[in-house]
């Protein structure tokens, strides 16, 4: 196959305007990327905190925009309990799943191929606690599934698009794995246009009966990671997309009506797409910003700072005694936060007292 002239790769031709609006993205989102301070100056603590948050997040997002009823309280309720292994409503049933294999991802992500028994492997998982999708999990689909638009209460008011028949999926869903492992290769695009032109196609074939879309998501976040976004796993695409539902739906249906046409136009998506990641990115980078710096901080500094606020002013005895922390503790931590400048030392010697600055 000459993926050069492959449909997948001349309709990523763009126009001069496109291409203006797309690289002034990745510019910015690269700037994130390419600090790598996301993972070298915040604490390994705090990045777990953060990921465990997102894993959450996404999960209620995720599902909800399928519509799903779970709130992120709930999920969260869910997320710390899943040793029970048994959800008593197909909601549950479905948020389990997404919690366990975005956890895979997070943790494995370097170890899991873009493949085509890894895609059916994940959407396996996804739904193996889900009794009503047994029938169907890890499998293409056998009968037409019509992406739909669904509202809060998972009612359907609108048809997206017709996908691929059930005769062609697993062609189009191997053709689609192949381009991209030679775009990856070649680097014949930037990574994130790629990723981009990737899950579109996913989404217009629909290869499964269900679960296509959570399914995306997950894909788009192993993408992310393997192409070095670490910021994937530190703010929640899923929500970003959830918030914008009409217009993520929109750029689908937008997108779809010159699929597989001589004059295929990716624009409306790719914007959408690209907006979404740059929105990523820069509330990623905002967790290292002034007024985010209780993301720099571990639990034990957090709940010291919690406290110090509470304070007028304090000594160093008065926050061993009211906290229980060691003395070398509470001296490490007021050290820290004197240098990060949150604290103002007043007097000297054993008059010595502390109090935050505002």
């Amino acid at each position: 196959m000459n993926w050069q002239d492959f449909r997948l790769s001349t309709r990523l031709q763009l126009s001069a305007q496109l291409v203006e609006v797309i690289y002034s993205r990745i510019a910015e989102i690269d700037a994130v990327k390419n600090t790598f301070r996301l993972t070298h100056t915040l604490l390994p603590q705090t990045v777990e905190r953060l990921t465990n948050s997102v894993i959450v997040t996404s999960t209620g997002a995720s599902n909800r925009i399928e519509g799903n009823r779970l709130s992120d309280n709930e999920v969260e309720l869910l997320y710390k309990s899943m040793r029970i292994k048994s959800f008593k409503t197909r909601d549950e049933q479905e948020v389990a799943g997404y919690l366990e294999v975005l956890q895979t991802v997070f943790d494995n992500y370097g170890d899991i191929p873009i493949s085509e028994s890894s895609i059916l492997q994940l959407h396996k998982n996804m739904l193996a606690f889900s009794d009503k999708d047994q029938r169907h999990m890890g499998q293409y689909k056998f009968g037409s599934n019509r992406v739909e638009a669904k509202d809060q209460s998972g009612n359907i008011v609108g048809v997206i698009f017709d996908p691929t028949p059930p005769h062609l999926t697993q062609k189009e869903m191997q053709e689609l794995i192949a381009w991209y492992g030679w775009a990856s290769e070649a680097k014949s695009k930037h990574p994130l246009i790629l990723i981009a032109n990737f899950v579109f196609e996913y989404l217009a074939i629909h290869p499964f009966q269900d679960g296509n879309g959570r399914t995306s998501r997950l894909l788009t976040n192993l993408m992310l990671l393997q192409h070095g976004y670490s910021f994937a796993s530190l703010v929640s695409h899923e929500r970003l997309v959830e918030q914008s539902k009409a217009d993520y739906y929109l750029a689908l249906n937008k997108t779809q009506k010159s699929w597989k046409s001589d004059y295929e136009d990716l624009s409306a998506w790719l914007i959408y797409i690209f907006d979404i990641f740059h929105e990523q990115a820069i509330e990623a980078l905002k967790l290292l910003e002034s007024d985010q710096f209780e993301y720099l901080l571990s639990e034990k500094q957090m709940e010291f700072w919690q406290w110090a606020k509470k304070q007028g002013k304090f000594t160093r005895k008065i926050a061993v005694d009211a906290l229980g922390f060691p003395p070398r503790t509470v001296e490490d931590i007021t050290k820290k936060l004197l240098d990060m400048k949150k604290l103002e030392r007043l007097g000297q010697g054993r008059a010595t007292r502390y109090r935050i600055i505002e």
